[in-house]
């Protein structure tokens, strides 16, 4: 097969995603001595039209897993704008040291019918959006040196084949398929933690307004001209949080908190990244 580029496409609110799915395109298109180009579809602005992909292009395709899914704001986005042509495509997914469970089987059964041929798959623990105790500094040195020998691997595999059917698509990877339902969040009393309404607040002895916060929300949900104002929709991506430069976004939602601290609990224990050829 002649591969003529390497697009790194993701949905990547605080950077882990991008980290992992931009070092994994590089590799490959270091090894198949092409060009990469990135994608990124967090920001509503890149979601203003469709994307298409041919038979001569590689696609790295990576979303990070919410509730052991592909998000669910996320997915409809992932079924309408990316189409391929019996085009190549790696799907990857990040998750926060919990669980991945289905959000990988998703992620590579929704390009299977848009049009990708998957032949090689990843799942990679970083640094979880909700705390600041569990993976701080993850993906680190160890995490990398994975990815790296991964995305070798999945370019020879490219390299070696004459035609897409040598491929082998669709990668088996671990999930459900068909997919199970979302994990429902728990609280540190072991019954569900309700926080789908939860919005962050502001502190306005921090905030210098500066807007920041509404740039950089994937959804559009922050008002821009009241950044105290969040009419929209949040999905706790935590990208206002954790990029305000002031830190004056925040959450007071009990039962978000509960979970938080559930997690705190339960998932600080290294989880290894795993990976599909």
């Amino acid at each position: 097969m002649q591969i003529k580029t390497v697009k790194a496409v993701y949905f990547s609110p605080v950077a882990n995603t991008k980290k992992v799915v931009e070092a994994a395109a590089k590799v490959m298109a270091f090894q198949l001595s092409v060009p990469m180009e990135v994608l990124d579809f967090t920001l509503p602005a890149a979601r203003t039209h469709s994307y298409s992909f041919g038979s001569d292009e590689l696609v790295v395709f990576g979303v990070p897993t919410y509730a052991g899914r592909v998000p669910n704001k996320v997915l409809p986005f992932v079924k309408e704008l990316f189409h391929g042509e019996e085009t190549p495509a790696v799907p990857i997914v990040t998750f926060g040291n919990r669980n991945y469970d289905d959000s990988l089987a998703e992620l590579r059964n929704e390009l299977e019918h848009n049009g990708f041929r998957t032949f090689a798959a990843a799942a990679f623990s970083c640094r979880h959006v909700f705390s600041n105790k569990i993976n701080m500094l993850r993906p680190d040195q160890a995490d990398m040196k994975v990815l790296s020998e991964f995305a070798e691997k999945a370019a020879q595999k490219l390299k070696d084949a004459r035609k897409t059917e040598d491929l082998g698509s669709p990668v088996q990877v671990k999930g459900n398929d068909p997919v199970g339902p979302y994990y429902r969040p728990l609280g540190t009393d072991g019954q569900p933690a309700v926080f789908l309404k939860a919005k962050p607040l502001t502190n306005p002895e921090r905030c210098d307004e500066c807007g920041l916060c509404a740039e950089v929300c994937p959804l559009g949900s922050i008002d821009p001209k009241d950044v105290y104002s969040v009419p929209g929709v949040c999905i706790k991506c935590m990208a206002c949080v954790r990029k305000c430069p002031q830190r004056a976004k925040y959450f007071e939602d009990e039962a978000f908190l509960s979970h938080i601290a559930m997690l705190d609990q339960n998932y600080t224990k290294r989880k290894e990244p795993e990976v599909f050829i």
